[in-house]
């Protein structure tokens, strides 16, 4: 996995890739960030539950 700090319109991003040469890397902000930390139990269940169904 690698991961990229940047900024878009003047806000600062961090970017989630599968690998370096990752064409659709997940890309998001702080505010997002924060949402995702304050649901992190729910997204662990989420995964949990759904792992290994299709996409």
């Amino acid at each position: 996995m690698a991961v990229k700090h940047g900024e878009f319109k003047g806000f600062k991003t961090i970017s989630l890739m599968r690998t370096e040469d990752d064409k659709y890397p997940f890309t998001f902000g702080v505010a997002k960030a924060q949402l995702i930390i304050n649901n992190m139990n729910e997204i662990k269940k989420f995964v949990e539950k759904n792992a290994g169904k299709s996409e």
